[in-house]
């Protein structure tokens, strides 16, 4: 406990000692009060921690749901909520309502925003109609919708202060991400990988919503904000455009490198971190080259956008193995790192003020598409995973069906981001235990079509029947510390608590509660549909809460959410979940847990 608290003090000096160069200052106080959920990530470190420890291993075996509220729409709530005060905020999928509701009163409804937005953005969104939460900051909070319209509403009552629009849907960009506010902006990505675009994330005036910079992940050097001298990659400059020297013509303006996953912040360093997803199109031939800087860490400044590093992780990906996922800042000793556990299936160790690699190792055995990453300075192939040849789908060519690649397309993890514990120093991973064939063909670019060009199918690894893993994670010596079987892949984000507990919950829609420390499972409750969101929990009137939405959807669940029945559709999931219908039907709930009274 000492150590804890001696860590949670460090990161609060942190914030304070970096005060002056907020302007949001509400949001820093909010985010170290653990009885709120103020940012989507929890915190600026992306931990998902709680210190609140009401509800803990002795008791949570008596938690019981205490109210729920029915948000009125199906497909997959992908989302968490926040908790500002006394009031709860969240956004649903497509038409991307945004709830206040009023936590002294079981959830009563204080407002309720419904965008007007034009039902052709539903097909150029890839991998159902999520939306992946709002974000808070100066009395306002802060949507990205579907049709990538950035809004800006007031927190009392709903009102539209400003909104600006981000992106083109006509031309295959959407908005699923949630923003992310970071002193005196909103930062916000783009999807549409699998439609061509050229990604980027970009900042917006918290109190305008005028355009403060915008980063691509390819093309000339004004365009990614690279600085070729000092934007270093590997601990080495990058040199002149390197978002383009790597990319056969202009191909690199229909790049993809998407940005819709999580986004986090350093106060000491003035570095924000995100992932850039996978090169367009999935077809590996008709893109030679690395195709920097797709699959790619980005630490950026968060005045100015400039790159201080960059860390492509899978270099000419093959596989659409998206580096989006969320990069968790902790300390080792007196060394900085960020972690990070890629849809690729290997966990990264990276020290954050410089990029380079620490550790780098499988956190699923089924792995199979690379032997390791190459961690030896001196190596020509440092930094890059080691591809065997089998499961190379640019080697065995065009129209051949590459099969038992693991993992499959949507990763060992996608977005559904995992929690760490500075109690036990674990990281807590929900993940995905599927492989696939894969059979690329070549494509034509149109823009607001489809720009994939593979085919794939999903099943179990041989031998198996189980296609998600819940997985503790020593991220200092690479290792898995215990590891839970489940039905479906783990979609939902976890939650670590003072209590020594980890929640998460599962496709079929159960909420669980495990042992930080052993992996034992203490509670277990199922909702209404699948659960595809993101734990929290908060107090309100001295009681400890969890919350969480359920609504199955996303890639996993795209069969349930569209009614799609081919094994091949949903970009190869469909066949692969299709027996999650036998366990769980559409739906649209949040459900509200606590400790019954005495306890």
């Amino acid at each position: 406990m000492r150590k804890f608290l001696l860590m949670s003090c460090i990161g609060a000096a942190a914030v304070l000692a970096n005060g002056a160069a907020f302007s949001n200052d509400e949001l820093i106080q909010l985010s170290k009060d653990p009885k709120q959920w103020a940012l989507p990530t929890g915190d600026y470190a992306n931990h998902r921690f709680s210190q609140l420890d009401q509800i803990n291993t002795d008791n949570v075996k008596r938690l019981v749901p205490v109210w729920s509220f029915s948000t009125g729409v199906l497909r997959g709530h992908e989302g968490g909520p926040l908790v500002i005060g006394s009031v709860m905020y969240f956004s649903t999928p497509f038409p991307n309502i945004v709830y206040a509701l009023d936590l002294n009163h079981d959830g009563r409804i204080l407002w309720k925003y419904e965008p007007k937005q034009d039902p052709n953005v539903i097909p150029v969104m890839c991998c159902d109609t999520v939306n992946r939460g709002v974000a808070y900051g100066e009395g306002k909070i802060f949507l990205h919708q579907a049709d990538t319209t950035l809004v800006a509403l007031n927190a009392q009552t709903g009102a539209v202060v400003w909104s600006v629009k981000n992106g083109d849907p006509s031309r295959g960009e959407t908005g699923t991400s949630a923003p992310q506010v970071v002193k005196d902006k909103v930062l916000v990505g783009i999807s549409g990988g699998e439609f061509g675009v050229r990604g980027s994330v970009t900042a917006y005036d918290i109190k305008t919503g005028k355009r403060a910079w915008r980063g691509y992940s390819m093309g000339p050097d004004a365009d990614t904000l690279i600085d070729p001298e000092h934007t270093t990659s590997l601990g080495k400059p990058v040199g002149v455009d390197s978002g383009i020297n790597t990319w056969k013509g202009d191909q690199w303006k229909i790049g993809g490198g998407a940005t819709w996953g999580w986004i986090s912040f350093d106060p000491q360093l003035n570095l924000v971190y995100y992932g850039s997803g996978n090169p367009s199109t999935w077809n590996p031939k008709q893109r030679p080259g690395d195709n920097r800087w797709s699959m790619t860490v980005w630490a950026r400044d968060a005045d100015s956008g400039v790159a201080k590093w960059v860390y492509q992780l899978t270099p000419h990906d093959q596989w659409d193995y998206d580096a989006i996922n969320e990069m968790i800042l902790a300390n080792q000793e007196m060394r900085k790192v960020l972690v990070h556990f890629d849809r690729n299936g290997f966990g990264y160790t990276i020290d954050r003020e410089t990029g380079e690699p620490i550790v780098a190792e499988k956190y699923d055995a089924a792995v199979n598409w690379a032997t390791k990453v190459d961690l030896d300075k001196s190596s020509p192939t440092y930094g890059r995973p080691l591809v065997v040849k089998e499961f190379s789908t640019e080697a065995n060519g065009e129209d051949v069906n590459s099969q038992g690649i693991c993992p499959a397309a949507l990763g060992s993890k996608d977005e559904q981001p995992a929690a760490y514990s500075p109690v036990t120093n674990l990281f807590y991973i929900p993940a995905n235990h599927v492989c696939m064939d894969y059979e690329p063909f070549h494509v034509s670019y149109t823009a607001g079509q489809p720009y994939v060009g593979a085919t794939l199918s999903m099943y179990p690894p041989k031998g198996d029947s189980h296609m998600g893993n819940f997985t503790a994670w020593d991220a200092k010596t690479g290792k898995i510390v215990w590891q839970k079987k489940e039905l479906f892949s783990v979609w939902s984000g976890a939650l670590a608590t003072a209590g020594n507990l980890v929640f998460y919950g599962t496709l079929e829609g159960y909420l669980k509660a495990v042992d930080a420390r052993t992996g034992d499972e203490l509670f277990k409750f199922k909702t209404p549909s699948g659960i595809i969101g993101n734990v929290i929990t908060y107090q309100n009137g001295g009681k400890q809460y969890v919350a969480v939405l359920s609504g199955v959807g996303g890639w996993a669940g795209i069969g349930l959410a569209a009614g799609l029945t081919k094994g091949t559709e949903g970009l190869g999931a469909v066949g692969g979940y299709a027996a999650l219908s036998n366990y769980t039907a559409l739906g649209g709930q949040l459900t509200v847990f606590a400790l019954p009274s005495g306890y």
